[in-house]
């Protein structure tokens, strides 16, 4: 494995506790929260309508707020990310998901691309995590190796495999192109189909640095029934 887990707690710092449903409530929304911060997770990650609301429910805690920009598709103009980015990061957002657009990758326009992703890494500003959402059950290995480095051109701290809305999530082999073409000063998150305590230790041993899952006390749970666990 990438890393020993002495504890349960050590898996939980791997985990965003994610819930994205576009009919999520508010009660759910709490109910995420609380569950982040009893279990000592990472971050919780949200739709942007929730970032205030969400800063109140962690108050006090050291579980992070993670917000999605231009979720799912990624395709709205680059002004309205860098808008929305701005936004989440004013009412407490210390990270964010931002979903590539991938009809510029796919167009051959890499330079666009790379500037609606610099757009959002200057509209966050210092001390704000930027993850950038491939959705790479669209693309081709070639399409993937480009879209990591010019996330990392841009200045992004992440690349992340899947937003969860689309045809396919994390892969093993997609995580260790990732790993292998950022480096290792670059994270990498394993999001979409992480539903397991064996799914997880699959994507940490592939290269993932963080998990983004709704199923985060399932694997919880699963590190507790394990061996040495």
């Amino acid at each position: 494995m990438k890393e020993s887990f002495s504890s349960p707690a050590q898996l939980g710092e791997y985990i965003d506790h994610t819930l994205l449903k576009p009919e999520a409530t508010a009660d759910q929304i709490a109910q995420i929260c609380r569950e982040a911060r009893e279990n000592n997770l990472k971050s919780v990650c949200v739709n942007s309508c929730w970032t205030a609301f969400c800063r109140e429910q962690l108050e006090g805690s050291s579980v992070g707020l993670a917000v999605v920009v231009g979720f799912p598709l990624g395709a709205m103009a680059p002004e309205a990310k860098a808008a929305e980015a701005a936004l989440a990061v004013r009412q407490g957002a210390v990270e964010l998901d931002m979903v590539l657009n991938v009809g510029f990758l796919k167009s051959g326009k890499l330079d666009e691309m790379e500037d609606d992703i610099r757009g959002v890494v200057a509209a966050a500003g210092p001390g704000v995590v930027v993850k950038v959402i491939l959705e790479t059950c669209l693309l081709s290995e070639d399409e993937i190796v480009a879209a990591c480095q010019r996330s990392v051109k841009a200045g992004a701290h992440f690349v992340k495999t899947s937003t969860g809305f689309n045809a396919g999530g994390a892969t093993v082999e997609h995580i260790r192109l990732m790993r292998n073409t950022v480096g290792p000063q670059v994270g990498v998150k394993a999001s979409g189909g992480v539903r397991s305590f064996e799914d997880a230790v699959k994507m940490i041993e592939a290269g993932a640095d963080r998990l983004g899952t709704s199923s985060g006390l399932a694997i919880i749970r699963g590190a507790q029934g394990s061996s040495g666990y």
